[in-house]
């Protein structure tokens, strides 16, 4: 399995996948590149991921971009962690507030 997903984080709030898609690829090809945001305002929760064409661009964009400014913010740049199993969305069990199961 290629390690070549990387993990962005203290992205500006007006960044876009365009805008990240674009500096990824002064490392190499930017494959695809996803801001996370709120599920109930879309308002960007201030990180994504982007994934690039192999694993040495991965190391590349590393290298280059990690620490580096974009639209006012110094960016952070690693590899990103494998997903656990299950994850994202999934059944979350639970509901019932902090209250016993029983009542």
């Amino acid at each position: 399995m290629a390690n070549n997903k990387l993990y962005v984080g203290n992205l500006s709030y007006e960044v876009t996948e365009n805008d990240l898609t674009e500096n990824f690829g002064k490392a190499g090809t930017c494959v695809s590149a996803k801001i996370i945001r709120d599920r109930y305002t879309s308002r960007s929760k201030g990180f994504g991921f982007v994934e690039m064409a192999s694993e040495d661009e991965a190391q590349e964009a590393i290298k280059k971009l990690d620490g580096t400014e974009l639209n006012g913010r110094k960016i952070m740049v690693n590899q990103a962690r494998p997903e656990k199993e299950g994850a994202p969305g999934g059944n979350r069990g639970g509901g019932g507030f902090g209250r016993d199961s029983r009542y």
